[in-house]
């Protein structure tokens, strides 16, 4: 049995290893789990086709977060494992998806031994990992044949209320890190062959609530000083309320798969 000083240490270590404005998501927890969208079942069934995902199998759902992707795992029957730096998050994950088998841990040093799962899916966080890292982890971690699925919910560029909308939060400081575009790391570590990639298009309709906290949700807006969140809320708020009771919030889901090599 672990005592409670090694425990100590090893949440110390995991926070250490995360990137610092990822942080912030545990000033927001209980709001991310609230307000954040899932993925479009779309996506999922190509994802679960493509890993082979039933029972049997063993996928870990790494930065899993509040469990917007785990949930949407556990109907493919197959065992889901789910690791996830951040306590607060991870306490919202257990609430809510009590079939997963959680885990606090990093993605630079996964709390599993080697060969472990058939798959690995990570849902709105490889951006934040370091790669150097976390990369090598992957590959250690997958059995042979194994494949990784990366996958972003992303609001739609070409959409103008999003256009408006993204004016409205740069205003922000921000060192956010880069998305979709991460998914390079993968294949320039010669561990993972080119991916293949789809994109799918949702729309949620938000009212003036739903759309500040959904925005109150993304990690640099949740660490602004207490007066720019505020004067973006009322901004958002004002902006629901020129277009209607309700807007169409669209997203793409930007879905990257790798198979090991």
């Amino acid at each position: 049995m672990k005592s409670a000083s090694s425990t100590v240490c090893a949440r110390r270590r995991v926070s250490e290893l995360q990137h610092p404005q990822s942080r912030a998501f545990e000033l927001v927890a209980d709001l991310y789990e609230r307000a954040r969208p899932g993925y479009p079942q779309d996506a999922i069934d190509w994802i679960a086709e493509e890993l082979d995902l039933r029972r049997g199998r063993t996928v870990l759902d790494l930065g899993a977060g509040t469990g917007k992707l785990t949930r949407a795992l556990i109907p493919t029957g197959a065992r889901v494992i789910a690791v996830e730096p951040g306590e607060k998050m991870l306490a919202q994950l257990r609430a809510a998806v009590p079939e997963a088998e959680p885990l606090l841990g990093a993605a630079e040093a996964i709390p599993l031994a080697e060969a472990t799962v058939d798959a690995i899916t990570i849902g709105q966080a490889f951006h934040w990992f370091r790669h150097e890292d976390a990369v090598p982890q992957l590959h250690r971690v997958l059995r042979p044949g194994g494949a990784v699925a990366l996958l972003w919910n992303n609001r739609d560029p070409d959409d103008p209320l999003q256009t408006e909308i993204t004016r409205l939060i740069r205003r922000l400081p921000t060192e956010r890190a880069r998305t979709e575009h991460s998914a390079r790391f993968l294949t320039e570590s010669g561990l993972f062959g080119p991916p293949d990639e789809r994109q799918f298009r949702f729309v949620d309709e938000l009212d003036a609530d739903d759309l500040a906290d959904r925005i109150a949700s993304i990690s640099f807006v949740a660490a602004a000083p207490a007066d720019e969140r505020a004067e973006l809320d009322r901004e958002l708020r004002d902006f629901v309320a020129a277009h209607g009771e309700r807007i169409p919030f669209a997203y793409v889901a930007n879905v990257y798969i790798s198979r090991a090599v």
